[in-house]
């Protein structure tokens, strides 16, 4: 079985919690080379300041992964298709749909797998989801995503800053669930971002959605500001009569109250498996649909402000 070598570019939150433990679990990948701006290093992996570096002293690193803030995401990912390596983006894949337009030109250009990983798709009970509703008319859809962001972002304050998403970098993963399961597609028809006073980023959004089709109501409630139990909810009502509701982020589905699909996350092992497949059939895998949604929210939504938030 082939190995593919890979670095990482950006050593954060989710590279230390999930990409690293999960790239070590699989043997299909080599956890070669790491570069980090901060100079952070992992036990045994040589560390670079600039990927530049990285692609000098290994000319035959096959991959890397990027897991910088989106701001920067771009310029990394397209240099790193320049020295002829295949590129992993996490999630969101670019600060903007232009820039990834292109990434994803400019990978195919060059013959390189460029893959963007949308985490909360890759769960057994969105699969089934789908495909519950693929035959189904969607006439109501609350999403409930509300957290602590003291609790998932401690001192992140790139996340803040225009371009970092604010409460979207979780939202999105919710936008991202609701593009792979609907069974038409939907578009933002009003939005109102809550931004506090002293930041360039949303803590909250309200928004409401259209599809082509007849429906009564389509709507989602994010938040940063929850603490306590978190909440990641996907509540769906058809005209067939079929309630669904998705929890935990996706990992649980329940269909007309009775529990159909529950499994530990499992996401990233997934992603990792999905990658190596995608460089065995040298194929990029890349989907827009859930960062135009908050482009479009951005772009249509209402300012609303609230008192300064301080980490």
């Amino acid at each position: 079985m082939t190995v593919f070598r890979i670095g990482i570019i950006g050593l954060g939150k989710i590279t230390e919690d999930q990409h690293l433990p999960v790239i070590a679990r699989n043997s299909a990948f080599e956890l070669v080379a790491v570069s980090s701006q901060r100079g952070i290093t992992v036990d045994g992996v040589p560390t670079f300041r600039a990927p530049a570096d990285m692609y000098q002293a290994m000319p035959d690193l096959d991959a890397v992964a990027v897991c910088t803030p989106p701001q920067v995401r771009h310029v990394f990912a397209r240099e790193a298709l320049a020295a002829g390596k295949h590129v992993l983006l996490e999630k969101p894949p670019a600060a903007t749909i232009s820039e990834l337009d292109d990434l994803a030109a400019f990978a195919a250009e060059q013959g390189r797998v460029l893959f963007t990983t949308w985490h909360s798709q890759y769960n057994a009970a969105v699969a089934h989801a789908r495909d519950l509703l693929a035959r189904q008319t969607v006439r109501r859809m609350a999403i409930t995503w509300k957290e602590d962001v003291r609790r998932w972002h401690p001192g992140q304050k790139w996340i803040w800053s225009a371009g970092g998403f604010g409460v979207f970098d979780p939202g999105i993963n919710a936008l991202s669930i609701v593009t792979e399961i609907m069974p038409a597609p939907v578009f933002v028809r009003k939005a109102a971002l809550t931004y506090p006073e002293n930041c360039d980023a949303p803590i909250a959004a309200s928004l409401e959605f259209a599809t082509s089709g007849s429906f009564d109501s389509l709507t989602a409630e994010f938040d940063w500001r929850q603490t306590g139990p978190q909440t990641w909810d996907i509540a769906i009502e058809t005209g067939e009569g079929t309630e669904l509701r998705l929890s935990n982020g996706g990992a649980k589905l329940e269909v007309n109250g009775v529990l159909d699909v529950e499994r530990p996350p499992h996401e990233y092992e997934d992603i990792y498996i999905r990658f190596a497949g995608l460089l065995r059939d040298n194929r990029s895998l890349v989907d827009d649909a859930p960062l135009r949604l908050v482009a479009d929210s951005f772009l249509i939504g209402r300012r609303l402000t609230t008192e300064p938030f301080y980490d």
